[in-house]
C-alpha cells in the first residue's frame, strides 16, 4: 500500500478503534457482578451530587464489573500531576513519563480499592449468607479489575482512537443525559432546557475564544516575523473543574460527618452536616468556591507561566515589549489570573443559576445538573472536533514523491 493509500486511512482507522472501544465498554456496563440480586436495582430519584457522580462515572445503578466508573483514574491523574507541580517547584530534576505513569496507576488502584471497599457493603446479594463473605472478595476484585480495564481503555483510546481519555465521559454524560430527558415530561425540561442552551453557547465561546500574545521569534526572518503570537484559550482547563468540583466538595461534607460522629452534641457540626448539600444554601456557596478555587489552580497548571518563561529564556524567544525571565513571568501570571478568573466566573454562573432555580423549587432537583452536563458534553464535543479536522486535513496532504 503507498502512502498516500495508508493516509487515507488514518481516519477511518481511528473512528474504527475507537468504536470498538466504546463496544468494550458499554458491554462491559451491562455485565452485572457476581451474585448481585439485579431485581433490587432500578431507575430511582437520585440527589444532586448523587446525579451529578453518575452522569461523570457511568454506572447509574453501580452494579455492573464497571460499577466504581472513571473516577478513581481521573482523580489520580489529577493528584499525579499536582504533586508532580508542587515538586517541581522545589526541583530541577524532570519526571519521566513512565515514572509519572506508573505514579498514575499505583493511585488509581489504591483508591479503586477504597471505593470498592466503601461501596461493596451497600450491594445488594443474592447468595446465601455463608457465601457471602466470598461473594463480595469476588465482587471487590471485580470492580478493581474493572477500573483498570476502564484505564487500560482510555490509555488505548488516546493513543490509537478518537477523542483521547474523555471518550468514556462523554459516553457516560450523553446516556446520563438521555435517561434524564426520558423520565421527565415535557413541562419539567421547559426551563432546564433553557438554561441548558444558554449554558452551550457560553461553552462554545469560551471553548473557541482565545487571547494571543504578540512574541518574536528568533529563527524567523521572513514576513511573517510580525504576525507570530502564543495563543491561550480563554478556558484554559476546560471542563475538568467542573468534573472535579464534586469530588472536592465531598471532602468536607466527609468531615463534617467524621466531626459529628466524634461529636454527637455540638450543634454547629450538625448544622454544617444539614447543610452542607447542594439543596441548601451554605452547600451551593462551598461547592462554587470548589469550582471557583480549581478552575484558576488547573488553568495555572496547565498554561505554567514559570514553565513558558524557561522555554523562551532557552530557545531565545521573547514576548514583544518584554525582557525575558522575570518581567516574562511576571505578565503572564497577570494575565493567566485574568483569564482563569474569567473562565471560573463563566462556569461558576452556568453551575450557579440552575442551582439557586432548584433552591427556588422552580425546578426539579433531578434536573438541576443538566444544564452542567450540556456544558461538559459541549466541550468534550468542541475538542473531538477540533481533533477531527486535524486528523481530516492529515489525510488530505498528498505525497510529495
Amino acid at each position: 500500500m503507498s502512502q498516500s493509500e495508508q493516509k487515507e486511512n488514518v481516519m477511518k482507522y481511528k473512528a474504527a478503534y475507537t468504536c470498538l472501544i466504546l463496544l468494550v465498554y458499554i458491554l462491559g456496563k451491562c455485565i452485572p457482578l457476581y451474585g448481585i440480586d439485579l431485581s433490587a436495582y432500578s431507575y430511582e430519584s437520585a440527589g444532586v451530587e448523587e446525579v451529578l457522580i453518575q452522569t461523570i462515572s457511568g454506572d447509574a445503578y453501580r452494579s455492573s464489573i464497571f460499577a466504581l466508573g472513571i473516577f478513581p483514574f481521573m482523580i489520580s491523574g489529577i493528584l499525579v500531576q499536582v504533586i508532580f507541580a508542587v515538586r517541581n517547584l522545589f526541583s530541577k530534576a524532570r519526571i519521566s513519563p513512565k515514572t509519572m505513569n506508573r505514579a498514575s496507576i499505583t493511585v488509581t488502584l489504591i483508591i479503586a480499592v477504597m471505593q470498592a471497599a466503601a461501596q461493596v457493603p451497600e450491594l445488594k446479594f443474592a447468595v446465601p449468607p455463608k457465601e457471602l463473605f466470598y461473594t463480595k472478595a469476588i465482587v471487590m476484585t471485580e470492580m478493581i479489575t474493572g477500573v483498570m480495564l476502564i484505564m487500560w481503555l482510555s490509555r488505548r483510546n488516546g493513543k490509537y482512537g478518537v477523542g483521547g481519555r474523555m471518550i468514556l465521559a462523554l459516553v457516560n454524560i450523553v446516556e446520563r443525559i438521555t435517561a434524564t430527558v426520558m423520565n421527565h415530561s415535557i413541562q419539567d425540561l421547559t426551563v432546564p432546557l433553557l438554561v441548558s442552551i444558554a449554558v452551550m453557547m457560553i461553552t462554545l465561546i469560551m471553548e473557541n475564544a482565545e487571547m494571543r500574545i504578540p512574541v518574536q521569534r528568533v529563527s524567523i526572518h521572513n514576513v511573517y516575523a510580525d504576525k507570530n503570537y502564543m495563543a491561550v484559550k480563554l478556558n484554559p482547563a476546560g471542563v475538568l473543574p467542573v468534573m472535579f468540583t464534586t469530588s472536592v466538595f465531598m471532602l468536607p461534607r466527609l468531615l463534617a460527618s467524621l466531626l459529628g460522629y466524634l461529636f454527637p452534641q455540638n450543634m454547629g457540626i450538625a448544622w454544617w452536616q444539614a447543610n452542607l448539600t447542594l439543596t441548601k444554601a451554605p452547600g451551593i456557596v462551598v461547592y462554587i468556591a470548589c469550582e471557583y478555587l480549581l478552575t484558576i489552580g488547573l488553568s495555572m497548571l496547565m498554561v505554567s507561566p514559570k514553565d513558558i518563561s524557561e522555554q523562551f529564556l532557552k530557545s531565545g524567544d521573547s514576548i514583544v515589549n518584554l525582557h525575558a525571565g522575570r518581567d516574562t513571568r511576571r505578565y503572564l501570571r497577570r494575565v493567566m489570573w485574568c483569564i482563569s478568573s474569567l473562565s471560573a466566573m463563566a462556569m461558576g454562573v452556568c453551575i450557579l443559576v440552575p442551582l439557586l432555580l432548584q433552591l427556588r423549587g422552580s425546578i426539579d432537583s433531578t434536573l438541576t445538573m443538566l444544564p452542567s452536563s450540556v456544558m461538559m458534553m459541549t466541550s468534550f464535543w468542541c475538542t473531538i472536533y477540533r481533533e477531527l479536522v486535524a486528523v481530516y486535513k492529515y489525510d488530505s496532504c498528498k505525497s510529495l514523491f
